[in-house]
């Protein structure tokens, strides 16, 4: 008998595909790496009747991380090829036009963890993948071929034999689950000052021109998960509105609206600075940072915040269960549920940055089970550890 299972933290895709006559007799290639050493995983070449070039292409991608959820379920993935047009199209930079390849890229993104990472190499970089798609038209080869050890069996002891197996690490077990891709609202005059700003009972500032821009930088990069998202949900304060109404047109959604995942309320700090909290109430602040239960004057301490944004959850996931949903909240309510999701102690909300417009990704499945596959992301190019991080 085996016991605990262990496998590549991260792995490389290669995938290619061709027609001989475009349209004509097509077959793709794919090719599965462990990211740190190199050594092949698996590979699959396989026919697939008459077809164009591109969409051998696409099939050799889906082939490819198909090997990444049979042998690396919990691995990163980036994927390299040398189809332009795949590449960029999967990126979410081009748009997917021809219909041939619309349900082809949709199930590729069905299939691509949260975060895949898609990159460009020249066609001599890419020759397996190739070498197996030719072999495969040649009648060679069909099918996937077990080449390295992905997953390394560790013997059990016999008194472990009768406990019951651990759960999977990475993006959850096996079978459905539902999915949150949270985002925070992008920066207001209040987060570039660095000053509370809490939920609806607050001043309630607006998205500045630059948190506008945020959030359609992070509408854009999260374009390639349109198909898959079924509902767009957002606090009632003005600022997630604002961001949820971006993210809404992008990816095709109205938005709704979840009243447990507003901000935390700061009472009469709101508005203010640390600074200027420390110097009008520091026994007040003292206290609120040393007790969960303690509260600002008038506001919430973060036992009712975790409370309130519990019981939105559960009714998030009782009406878009096994599906995809983007909700816009707060820095508190964000954090409050990735140590729910974790497992961690509330008081590690306070050890966590966030960034304005930035991506958290978690899963939860049947049996209380959840997993975090995403934590405080930006879009390429964008540093998810601005100075304003920390700002309500």
């Amino acid at each position: 008998m085996t016991g605990g299972v262990t496998g590549p933290s991260s792995v490389i895709v290669e995938a290619d595909g061709g027609s001989r006559g475009n349209p004509g007799p097509a077959a793709y290639g794919a090719v599965l790496r462990d990211a740190a050493t190199g050594a092949v995983i698996a590979e699959d070449g396989t026919t697939i009747g008459v077809a164009t070039n591109n969409v051998a292409e696409y099939s050799g991608l889906i082939a490819g991380l198909r090997l990444a959820e049979e042998f690396a379920p919990d691995a990163d993935i980036e994927v390299r090829m040398d189809s332009k047009l795949v590449v960029e199209q999967m990126s979410g930079r081009w748009k997917i036009k021809h219909p041939d390849m619309r349900p082809l890229a949709t199930e590729a993104n069905r299939l691509a963890p949260f975060g895949t990472t898609y990159t460009w190499v020249p066609r001599e970089q890419n020759k397996h993948a190739d070498r197996l798609a030719n072999e495969a038209l040649d009648g060679k080869r069909s099918g996937v071929t077990a080449v390295g050890a992905a997953l390394v069996d560790e013997p059990e002891t016999e008194a472990a034999q009768d406990e019951a197996p651990p759960p999977r690490r990475g993006w959850g077990p096996p079978g459905p689950g539902t999915t949150l891709v949270l985002v925070r609202h992008g920066v207001t005059p209040h987060t570039a000052a660095k000053r509370f700003s809490g939920g609806l009972r607050s001043s309630n500032p607006g998205l500045s021109e630059e948190g506008r821009a945020q959030v359609r930088t992070t509408a854009d990069w999260l374009t390639p998960l349109t198909e898959g998202v079924a509902a767009v949900v957002s606090s009632p304060v003005r600022r997630t509105l604002e961001s949820a109404e971006i993210l809404g047109e992008r990816l095709g959604h109205t938005v709704d609206v979840e009243p447990g995942f507003a901000e935390m309320e700061f009472g009469s700090w709101d508005g203010l600075t640390f600074a200027e909290v420390a110097e009008r109430d520091r026994s007040g602040l003292d206290a609120w940072l040393g007790s969960l239960d303690v509260a600002p004057p008038g506001g919430e301490s973060f036992r009712e915040v975790q409370a309130r944004v519990l019981a939105g959850l559960d009714r998030v996931l009782e009406a878009h269960a096994e599906r995809t949903v983007v909700v816009v909240s707060h820095v508190t309510p964000i954090k409050t549920l990735v140590a729910h999701a974790v497992d961690a102690p509330l008081g590690s909300v306070l050890r966590m940055e966030l960034s304005p417009a930035s991506v958290t990704v978690l899963s939860f499945f049947p049996g209380d089970q959840a997993r975090m596959r995403l934590y405080n992301a930006r879009p390429p190019g964008h540093d998810a550890f601005s100075p304003a991080a920390s700002a309500w």
